[in-house]
């Protein structure tokens, strides 16, 4: 009798143990990342740093679960749609137009954004201080900086006098940002050169077909569908040996002439503590959305050369990074 008791005890112990064992497994959270295209992979990298300053690391305590645009944000509504079923416990999205399509398909799930456009305005959120909504998240100035963008674009090409810009009409962000250049251009002496597309394939078609000659330089607009295609600006405006103005300090990395803009790491750092106490229980609508103000001018002092640019001393000596 002793021994059936022992055993029966024994085995109701085992059986308790199972679900206690799995109540101590820790929790990994899921989180959706919805990228227009690899230049926002900047955003991830700074994500990753201030999660694990917050002591949560990838593959322990989180996992993400990317989904690239690669350029089409047509593509970011499935997308989105489909995180929301796949029950990832939230999305992080890296711009404008990512965050406005994800908003818009889903219905529930907490949405931690980065928004190059006043959220406000885009009625993303109810206030700064009070988004109200289960959005909140980082606001970066993308659009507004863009006659800034030219003026600078004019310091290291004082010559300049027609510059080409490529956006898709459609996006919001890339409207306001054409609306801005468009109104300084003439003030800084320049001829505006817009071409609309509204797919890769037409844009990269629009970038091959430059001429020698055709204009003097390239400003990006706040168009993500435009920085998808970066190397492919980059490599032709070497080739035709025109200076670039890019929003990003990648792009500047991987060839473009200059950057003006916020650092999209940083960014992406200060995106973590949103993503670290929503998964603790803190709702979105409670949570501030804050900005970033620190705004950086980064030169490629190798590729002015390949392109047989002088870039002003004036100018390098208010840059604040210069890559040799």
């Amino acid at each position: 009798m002793n021994k059936k008791i022992s055993a029966f005890l024994l085995a109701t112990i085992l059986l308790a143990a199972v679900p206690l064992a799995e109540a101590q497994q820790p929790k990994v959270y899921r989180v959706g990342v919805l990228l227009p295209g690899e230049a926002w992979y900047e955003t991830i990298d700074g994500l990753r740093v201030g999660l694990r300053e917050l002591g949560l690391l990838e593959g322990k305590q989180f996992i993400f679960a990317i989904r690239d645009m690669k350029g089409d944000v047509k593509a970011a509504e499935e997308a989105a749609r489909n995180l929301e079923q796949e029950k990832v416990n939230l999305i992080y999205t890296t711009s404008t137009n990512v965050t406005i399509a994800a908003k818009r398909a889903t219905t529930d799930i907490p949405i931690v954004f980065n928004a190059g456009a006043d959220p406000v305005v885009l009625g993303l959120v109810e206030s700064f201080a009070k988004p109200g909504v289960r959005l909140t998240g980082v606001f970066y100035r993308v659009a507004d900086l863009t006659a800034k963008r030219l003026e600078m674009l004019k310091d290291i090409v004082p010559k300049l006098r027609r510059v080409v810009t490529f956006y898709n009409p459609r996006y919001l962000a890339a409207i306001e940002s054409s609306k801005l250049a468009r109104e300084a251009a003439p003030l800084l002496g320049v001829e505006l050169v817009e071409r609309h597309v509204v797919s890769v394939e037409e844009l990269q078609a629009g970038v091959r077909a430059l001429r020698a000659g055709e204009v003097d330089a390239f400003l990006s607009l706040a168009d993500p569908m435009v920085s998808s295609q970066d190397q492919l600006i980059i490599d032709t405006a070497r080739v035709k040996r025109l200076p670039t103005m890019f929003n990003f300090l990648s792009q500047v990395i991987k060839g473009g002439l200059a950057s003006y803009s916020v650092s999209f790491h940083e960014v992406g750092r200060m995106s973590a503590k949103y993503v670290q106490r929503i998964l603790t229980g803190v709702k979105p609508k409670d949570l501030p959305v804050e900005g970033v103000d620190k705004i950086e001018l980064i030169i490629n002092l190798k590729t002015a050369k390949q392109i047989g640019l002088t870039i002003p001393q004036s100018v390098l000596y208010r840059a604040d990074r210069v890559i040799k």
